[in-house]
C-alpha cells in the first residue's frame, strides 16, 4: 500500500507582513501605537485584487466553501483589462475560498488571517499560469498543488508500468520508485508543517494528511501477535491530523470528504459499534460551537437517510442524546415532528418485540374456491382473526405487500420460492395483504392463485387499519424477520437475505450446547 497523495484542488496562503518599527520614547505612546494598530489591522477588512489576462469586461464571483456547498460571497465586473478588486470593511471568515468565471471553471484558493493580496491567472490555463502575491498561504499552496501534480503524474506512469512489467525484476525496481515517490510526499509534507507553523496552509495541508499505520507488531519469532492492529491502529488515530477546534476547516471540502470516508469505509456498521465511536466524536467537537453543529446535524442526517439495517437505532440514538436536547438553531415544528417520528419508530427497531395486532386468515381453499365463485371472491366477511404473537414458529417472515405493488408483484414470488424451502426448518410467512374492500379482495384472490402463494399465511384486516400505523408503513413491500419470541431479528431486507440470515442463525444455534 503507497501513500494516498492528497486531492486537491488549489492552494492560496496567507503572507505575514512585516512591520517597520519605530522608535517611540514614552511608555504611553509605545501603547498608543499598539492599540492604533490593532485596530487598524482590524478594520482593514479584505482586499483581493483580480487579474484575469482572457477575461475583459466579465463578471466573476468570489464564494467559499462549506463542506460539499459553494456558497457565493460576492460578485464583480472586471475593467477592460481584466482587473478588478474585492474588498470588505469586515474581514472573511478564514477558509477555503473560490472564483467563478463565465467559462464555468473554479480557481480555489486559501483565505487566511492577511486578506490583502492578489491574484492574476488565466481561465485557460488555472494551474499553469495562476500568480498570487502578498500571500505566503497561497504561494506554498500553489507550489504544493503542483508538486502534489507532479508526483501523482508519475506515480500513475509507474503504476502502468507495473501493469504491464512481464518479469519481477522489474517489478521489485517499479515498487521502489513508488516508495521513494511516497518519501517526496511526505517529506513536502513534513516541509511545509514545519516551515509554515501558524499559517492556515499548514493546518490545511496537515488535514488532508492520511494516516501513517506503522507495521504489525510481532513477537520474537517474527509471528504477528494482532492480525487486526492496522485497522484498529487506523480507526483509534483517523482523526488524529484534524483539530476539532479549528472551524476554518469546515470552510475547505476536507471534513466532507473525511467524515464520509470514516462513516462508509472505516467504521463496523453494526448499531451498536457505531454508537460507541460516534459518542465520542460528538463530544470532541464540542470545543468548537461551529465544529459541534456541522458535525451533529451531519451525523443526524447521514443516519436518518441510511438505507442500511439497523441504522434508525444510531439516528434515534443521535436525536434523542443531542439532537432534540441540543439543537437550537432547529425550530420547536420541526422539534415535536422529530419527537414523533422518533415514538413511532423505537418500537421498531432491531431486538424490540413487534407491536402484536389482529388479523384475518384466509384459508387457502378459499382462494381456490373464489377462484371461480363470484360471491366468495367478492365476501369480505370471511375467515378466522388471530394475533401475530399467536403463531408459532422458530422464525417468522412478517410481509406487507400490495397486489397492485409493482415491487411486491417481484417480491412475491420470490419469498414464496423461500418459504418452500425454509418451511420445513420451522420457518412461517405471514403475508399480509393491504388492499382493503371488495374490490381489493377480487384483486388479492386473483394474484395468489394466478402465482399459487399457497401454504403460508395469507392474511389481512378489512375492518382495523391500525398496524399501518404500527408498522410506519409508507410504502411495500416492508419485511420483518421475527424470532421464535417475536422480537425483530431484521426488516426492510429482501427475501433472499432473510434467507440467508434464517440459515446463519439456525447454523449458529446448532452449534450451542444445549442447558
Amino acid at each position: 500500500m503507497y501513500f494516498r497523495i492528497p486531492d486537491v484542488r488549489s492552494f492560496i496562503v496567507s503572507y505575514m507582513r512585516a512591520f517597520s518599527s519605530k522608535r517611540v520614547f514614552h511608555f504611553v505612546s509605545v501603547f498608543l501605537v499598539f492599540f492604533l494598530s490593532i485596530a487598524y489591522l482590524s478594520a482593514q477588512g479584505y482586499e483581493i485584487k483580480v487579474k484575469v489576462s482572457n477575461l475583459p469586461e466579465a463578471s466573476i464571483i468570489l464564494g467559499h466553501h462549506f463542506a460539499t456547498n459553494l456558497l457565493p460571497d460576492d460578485t464583480i465586473k472586471l475593467d477592460k483589462k481584466g482587473e478588478g478588486v474585492f474588498k470588505g470593511k469586515d474581514k472573511l471568515k478564514e477558509g477555503m475560498y473560490f472564483l467563478y468565471f463565465p467559462s464555468r471553471v473554479i480557481l480555489d484558493f486559501l483565505v487566511g488571517s492577511d486578506q490583502i493580496f492578489t491574484i492574476q491567472t488565466d481561465t485557460t490555463d488555472l494551474q499553469g499560469k495562476t500568480v498570487v502575491t502578498g500571500s505566503t498561504d497561497n504561494e506554498v499552496f500553489f507550489a504544493y498543488q503542483k508538486f502534489i501534480a507532479e508526483k501523482r503524474r508519475q506515480q500513475q506512469q509507474l503504476q502502468e508500468e507495473f501493469r504491464t512489467a512481464s518479469d519481477s525484476a522489474s517489478k521489485n525496481r517499479i515498487t521502489q520508485k513508488l516508495k521513494e515517490i511516497d518519501n517526496e510526499v511526505i517529506t513536502e509534507i513534513n516541509k511545509i508543517l514545519t516551515n509554515f507553523k501558524g499559517y492556515f496552509v499548514a493546518d490545511f495541508v496537515k488535514a488532508t494528511r492520511d494516516v501513517e499505520v506503522p507495521d504489525y507488531p510481532r513477537d520474537a519469532q517474527g509471528n504477528v501477535l494482532d492480525s487486526a492492529f492496522k485497522y484498529k491502529y487506523y480507526k483509534a488515530h483517523y482523526f488524529d491530523n484534524m483539530d476539532f477546534t479549528d472551524a476554518r476547516l469546515l470552510r475547505t471540502p476536507i471534513y466532507d470528504e473525511k467524515f464520509k470516508f470514516y462513516f462508509q469505509k472505516v467504521l463496523l456498521q453494526v448499531p451498536d459499534s457505531l454508537i460507541k465511536e460516534l459518542d465520542p466524536l460528538i463530544e470532541k467537537a464540542r470545543k468548537d460551537p461551529e465544529v459541534f453543529r456541522y458535525v451533529l446535524v451531519t451525523l443526524f442526517n447521514h443516519y436518518a437517510q441510511s438505507q442500511i439495517m439497523g441504522h434508525d437505532g444510531v439516528f434515534i440514538h443521535i436525536a434523542e442524546k443531542y439532537y432534540i436536547p441540543e439543537a437550537t438553531w432547529a425550530n420547536t415544528d420541526f422539534i415535536t415532528k422529530l419527537k414523533e417520528q422518533i415514538n413511532k419508530r423505537k418500537p421498531l427497531l432491531i431486538g424490540q418485540t413487534a407491536p402484536d395486532f389482529q388479523l384475518v386468515l384466509i384459508p387457502d381453499d378459499h382462494f381456490r374456491q373464489a377462484a371461480t365463485d363470484t360471491t366468495a371472491a367478492a365476501n369480505v366477511y370471511v375467515g378466522s382473526f388471530f394475533r401475530l404473537m399467536n403463531v408459532k414458529a422458530k422464525y417468522t417472515i412478517l410481509m406487507f405487500w400490495e397486489c397492485d405493488c409493482g415491487h411486491c408483484q417481484k417480491a412475491m414470488p420470490e419469498l414464496h420460492q423461500v418459504f418452500n424451502r425454509l418451511k420445513d426448518k420451522g420457518v412461517q410467512v405471514v403475508a399480509v395483504h393491504m388492499l382493503g374492500g371488495v374490490e381489493g379482495k377480487k384483486k388479492w384472490i386473483k394474484w395468489v392463485n394466478e402465482h399459487e402463494l399457497y401454504g403460508w399465511i395469507n392474511a389481512w384486516n378489512p375492518y382495523d387499519y391500525k398496524y399501518k400505523e404500527l408498522y410506519d408503513i409508507k410504502s411495500t413491500p416492508i419485511l420483518y424477520l421475527l424470532d421464535e419470541n417475536k422480537k425483530i431479528v431484521a426488516k426492510l431486507i429482501t427475501p433472499e437475505a432473510a434467507e440467508e440470515i434464517i440459515n446463519a442463525l439456525l447454523k449458529e444455534n446448532s452449534k450451542k450446547p444445549l442447558t
